[in-house]
């Protein structure tokens, strides 16, 4: 019998500590989480519950005080080294005196590759999160949601299985939002890459996700895994439904017992 493929993460008993003089700050207690090939889960919690911080731990921008990580088969830090996953900020962070192509194209040609082939990848994932003619563009050009585009378009430039996310969405308008929102659940649809997205908001995370990770206050701890159940085509009409008003309220129920067992 075939060995099954290993999970595309695989978070196990996981804590983070920051040592301080008068007392020691836990962001995260003994997390653990399986993330699956094409799985769409998204991190939900109060500010500061440690979303961040268990993102940040997949990718190997924060250590582990105990536990271990797993990216690809890979330990984070190997996989961070071997770029299989792209990282988008809350911010776009994009250099404002390059132009849209400069900025997507600047990862790849650091990573080796010659001006004409970066410049080929860059434009074709331009394409991709449909900002082809703005290649020309400087970022203070952009709207905020365009921008945030650019940075996805950048974060794919790797082709990486693994797309994880920060509250992309968190500073723009909600008209913009649902727009990329739905773009981005078609990309996920289209490209069954495996997508971490930090989340605040409960519509999003139900509209986006196949599962929802529930997180409680500091010290963060997982207090459920919620199972989307809604089809993968999915257009934003879904959220009047009664199956999508039904997972909100079991996501709002289990963020609810979190605040009550701190």
């Amino acid at each position: 019998m075939p060995e099954a493929a290993p999970a595309t993460v695989e978070v196990n008993g996981v804590s983070v500590v920051y040592p301080a003089k008068e007392h020691t700050v836990t962001a995260l207690a003994d997390v653990s989480l399986t993330i699956q090939e094409g799985e769409f889960v998204s991190l939900i919690g109060p500010s500061g519950c440690g979303k961040t911080t268990l993102l940040r731990v997949i990718a190997d921008l924060e250590q582990v005080s105990s536990g271990s990580v797993r990216v690809n088969g890979l330990s984070a830090r190997e996989a961070r080294l071997a770029r299989a996953y792209g990282y988008v900020f809350q911010a776009p962070a994009l250099f404002p005196w390059r132009t849209v192509l400069a900025n997507v194209c600047l990862p790849l040609e650091i990573h080796g590759l010659d001006k004409a082939k970066a410049k080929s990848v860059a434009l074709a994932h331009l394409e991709r999160v449909g900002l082809t003619g703005f290649e020309g563009k400087y970022p203070w050009q952009l709207s905020g949601g365009m921008q945030q585009r650019v940075s996805i378009a950048r974060a794919l430039g790797f082709e990486p299985k693994l797309l994880m996310m920060d509250e992309p969405f968190g500073a723009l308008d909600e008209i913009t939002r649902d727009r990329l929102n739905e773009q981005l659940l078609r990309l996920w649809e289209r490209e069954k890459r495996t997508v971490v997205f930090v989340t605040h908001s409960i519509p999003e995370a139900v509209f986006l996700s196949s599962r929802i990770v529930v997180m409680s206050p500091r010290p963060g701890r997982i207090v459920e895994v919620i199972e989307s159940g809604l089809p993968s085509d999915r257009t934003l009409d879904i959220r009047d439904t009664p199956e999508f008003t039904a997972i909100a309220h079991r996501v709002r129920v289990a963020l609810q017992e979190g605040h009550g067992a701190h």
